[in-house]
């Protein structure tokens, strides 16, 4: 095994090597604790980790399953790709995907509510695994997609999270926190060796240093351009620029359980006091599109909402019968790193809240701070973007808003019924129009304000191939090439 992956490292130079500049950074690995659910951990998991399946559109494909079924609506049974092995020969089996969800549900972190109704795991050998569920249950294979397997016995090790080992096409060579990563092709991938033999995460802090680093080739590839940047890039013929639907949106959440947020009044005021179709159209241009609902439209149980319209007159009313008649002053949060477009975002929609007396002190934070604020609800308002990375509407909806979530204040004993229904049962159209009732109550209820839905754009060097911008902002590089020598 040592003496393959030398081999390949020896002829890198003769052989593709892709540079790509990431938007944000990669803190850490680890993709079942804390961090489980964020898209720069789960990045960096999905060159070196496989999951049992894969969303494609409406339906899925197995990676280490090879098929599965429903013996009764309680059970799914995963039937596991033979001859699998890690990265470091050992073989893959059934007991790894135990480990890898025992090690999800044990460490607790934000993806662990997805499979709360999980009630049992269990192995036939090293090529079956069975998942008994409570109740019925129509989310949990979109969940699983999610779920990225390590060898069992291994990932609770000191430092394995510094050099990981996983089934994926690309090992781990060396990690940088906050910096920058780099990966060798896995010549034991099931499915054949990568295209390219090395693959390396560089991160710029700084949008202008990355889309230079683009144009003068120092990278290969980037995605997330800013709308400012996006002519620059796509004027240059030395570049192939591409947008795409995207799973992706902005949110401003209230924080519920705090005065002034706690009253339904006042958060109608907060959405009511934009002109969200204006502001959406001279910030982020072809790249969003105005939210018609708590999440986009390209996710499974979407559903049309009716607009708020902008009415800084009757948002002043309500602050008015909810006891602010001169409004208030109140604070905004949101990670510095985040987020196309943020800080003018949110230095507008400020502007619009100071005509209705709303004061807001905005709270641009460094990741860490930000997110022990977020966690902890250390906060007033958050704006942030989520991506809906199953695919389902069951990882944003039934993730955020149950009560149990505590992720922001709000609480609504109907919205649970709604939600805990819709990913308990297998009928696809009942599930939408569960989905459809929920939503309405978020939206209603302006849980937060959903601003717009946005797209997803790259761009790339001309010798580069097989790249396309995927809807969830996590691209997969093992089909990828680079021309150059």
């Amino acid at each position: 095994m040592a003496a393959i992956i030398a081999t390949s490292l020896q002829n890198a130079a003769a052989a593709d090597i892709l540079t790509v500049g990431i938007p944000q950074a990669i803190v850490g690995l680890d993709p079942h604790g804390s961090r489980s659910t964020e898209r720069p951990v789960q990045l960096a998991a999905a060159q070196a980790f496989d999951t049992l399946v894969l969303r494609n559109g409406d339906h899925f494909e197995g990676r280490l399953a090879i098929s599965w079924d429903n013996p009764d609506p309680q059970l799914l049974v995963f039937h596991l790709r033979p001859n699998v092995k890690f990265q470091d020969g050992s073989p893959f089996t059934a007991a790894d995907v135990k480990a890898s969800f025992d090690r999800v549900v044990r460490l607790n972190g934000p993806l662990a509510l997805l499979f709360n109704d999980v009630a049992e795991v269990s192995t036939q050998g090293d090529e079956t695994v069975i998942f008994r569920t409570r109740n019925p249950s129509g989310s949990l294979l979109s969940s699983l997609s999610l779920l990225f397997v390590g060898p069992a016995g291994r990932m609770d090790k000191r430092d394995f999270w510094q050099h990981p080992v996983g089934t994926g096409p690309f090992e781990v060579r060396t990690f940088a926190p906050g910096q920058n990563m780099e990966f060798s092709a896995n010549p034991l991938y099931w499915d054949g060796p990568p295209k390219i033999a090395i693959l390396r995460f560089r991160y710029y802090p700084e949008i202008v240093s990355r889309i230079t680093a683009l144009e003068t080739g120092e990278i290969d590839l980037t995605w997330n351009i800013p709308p400012d940047q996006i002519k620059e890039v796509a004027d240059d013929h030395d570049l192939i620029y591409r947008t795409a639907e995207s799973l992706e949106y902005y949110f401003d959440w209230f924080n519920s359980a705090r005065k002034p947020f706690d009253d339904v009044r006042v958060r109608q005021a907060m959405w009511l006091a934009l002109d969200i179709p204006k502001i959406v159209k001279y910030l982020f241009g072809d790249m969003a599109a105005v939210a018609s609902g708590p999440i986009p439209r390209t996710a499974f149980g979407a559903a049309l909402m009716p607009a708020y319209a902008y009415d800084p007159d009757k948002a002043r009313r309500l602050l008015s019968e909810a006891g602010y008649p001169r409004g208030f002053a109140t604070t905004m949060q949101w990670n510095h790193q985040c987020c196309s477009n943020i800080q003018v975002l949110a230095s507008t929609m400020i502007s619009y809240w100071s005509k209705i007396g709303v004061r807001v002190t905005p709270l641009e934070k460094p990741r860490a701070q930000w997110q022990n604020d977020f966690l902890t609800l250390n906060w007033d308002m958050n704006l942030q973007t989520n991506a809906v990375l199953t695919g389902d509407a069951d990882y944003a909806l039934g993730r955020l808003y149950p009560c149990k979530a505590g992720h922001n204040g709000y609480c609504n004993p109907q919205l649970d019924r709604l939600l805990a229904s819709a990913a308990m049962t297998n009928d696809l159209d009942v599930r939408r129009d569960l989905y459809r009732q929920a939503s309405q109550i978020i939206w209603d209820d302006a849980v937060g304000i959903f601003p717009m839905d946005l797209r997803v754009n790259a761009a790339w060097r001309k010798q580069v191939r097989g790249f396309a911008p995927p809807a969830d902002q996590l691209p997969r590089f093992y089909a990828v090439s680079n021309g150059k020598e």
